[in-house]
């Protein structure tokens, strides 16, 4: 199949959205509705796991993820390492340890330890000793390792340090008594600190900026709904933020901040580090350009964003609600679903089964619907998928017997076309690679 008609068929998915709009209207609900929704789509679909599952709770990063949420996760972090280190000249990465040497004079940190005992059902136990202290954020890392990083660029002007991992934060809670306690939070983080000239600083924290809003405005369904500002933050100095307008309010997504060269110095202050990089001519210790971004609430915002709830309005009378996560296929977590329609169920599982491992060799993610032995209406199943975000559904038939025809759904217009077997994969790839 041609690049042609596979971009025409990605033309004929956004016009066939446009005809779909024209009878089907958005779901009439309050901010605090789809909030509940998504939260409850963000459960049943296992995007994300554990109980008491609320706004404010995901946003501390007081739960896990599912495999959904932890896949669309990982392809989130693919898309941000290649924009910002594969894609760059100067842009070194590195992965730091979780924990720092705790500062003279500083309070013990309490850690937890579990005991080798795991029997004992008092097996987590406190323990006050100054081991070091757990990250805040990558910053750190990256002004420490600047020399090193500099020497491998032979000191040359300017140049990136770029990093993604866990870090952790306190999140106040309650004891069932009322007493006030605090448990650990935790979230993936991506840095990348930009050292460049004093002079050039500004330039280059307007182009990062500008380069990151249109980041993530790439992936969104509805780009406007990530916007960018600035505030004051408590030392006086301007915080650039990234905002995206959630159901229950605006929160930022990621920070940009502007350092000048004290950064530096105050990192490395007795080391005898050899700080100065070469601009040009001349010879400086660089500003920081440093952003900072929360990929968990950027997940949690990819997944609002792609959320549609619409209702029907068929001549009949009857109202059917549908409920569709229109994820963009980069950051899908599944980009097929192989199901079985009418024939026999042994042989078209074992078509299903070879055409689900020649996809995933290609590095396309396949949902093995086929091996669900509960019969399911299809209507049912296409619902399931929706709410996974799932692409395309691939129905292999009694016809695929026969003469290698396969039928595929799509998920945005919900229109099925038929591809023959031979030419599934290719189809996948170039719609993939015309979407991006």
């Amino acid at each position: 199949m041609s690049s042609a008609v596979v971009r025409m068929s990605w033309g004929r998915r956004n016009s066939a959205l446009k005809t779909i709009r024209g009878s089907i209207r958005m779901y009439a609900a309050s901010s605090d509705r789809i909030r509940d929704i998504l939260l409850d789509l963000c459960r049943r679909r296992r995007f994300i796991l554990g109980d008491g599952l609320s706004a404010a709770s995901v946003i501390e990063g007081g739960h896990s993820l599912g495999p959904l949420g932890s896949e669309m996760k990982k392809n989130i972090i693919k898309e941000w390492w290649n924009m910002v280190v594969l894609s760059r000249e100067q842009v070194l990465p590195i992965d730091t340890a979780l924990h720092t040497a705790p500062e003279p004079g500083s309070p013990a940190l309490t850690l937890f330890r579990i005991r080798p005992d795991h029997r004992d059902n008092d097996s987590v136990v406190s323990d006050e000793r100054q081991l070091g202290i757990l990250r805040h954020d990558l910053l750190h890392g990256a002004l420490s390792h600047y020399a090193a990083c500099l020497e491998l660029v032979s000191g040359k002007l300017p140049f990136g340090i770029a990093e993604v991992g866990k870090c952790f934060h306190t999140v106040p809670v309650l004891r069932d008594d009322g007493a006030p306690l605090t448990r650990p939070g935790e979230r993936t983080a991506a840095s990348l600190c930009w050292f460049s000239s004093a002079k050039m600083s500004s330039q280059w924290r307007d182009y990062w900026l500008r380069h990151r809003l249109l980041w993530w405005r790439r992936f969104a369904q509805v780009p406007s709904g990530f916007s960018s500002g600035d505030h004051q933050d408590a030392d006086g100095a301007k915080t650039f933020v990234i905002n995206y307008d959630f159901p229950w309010g605006r929160e930022a997504v990621e920070t940009l901040r502007t350092m000048d060269d004290s950064a530096l110095t105050q990192v490395h202050a007795g080391t005898g580090a050899k700080l100065h990089g070469r601009d040009g001519r001349r010879s400086l210790v660089p500003h920081v350009v440093w952003l900072n971004s929360d990929l968990d609430r950027g997940l949690l915002a990819y997944l609002s964003d792609a959320l549609h709830v619409t209702e029907n309005l068929s001549p009949r009378g009857k109202e059917h609600v549908r409920t569709v996560l229109r994820i963009h296929p980069s950051l899908a977590p599944i980009k097929v679903a192989v199901d079985l329609g009418k024939g026999p169920a042994v042989d078209l599982r074992l078509v299903g089964q070879e055409l689900s491992s020649e996809l995933r060799k290609s590095g396309i993610s396949v949902w093995p619907g086929y091996l669900d032995t509960v019969q399911t209406p299809m209507e049912q199943v296409f619902t399931k998928y929706d709410e996974m975000g799932v692409l395309f559904t691939v129905l292999v038939s009694d016809v695929t017997l026969e003469s290698g025809l396969l039928h595929l759904r799509n998920r945005d217009t919900t229109i099925k076309e038929t591809v023959h077997v031979s030419k599934l994969r290719e189809f996948l790839t170039q719609y993939m690679s015309a979407a991006n």
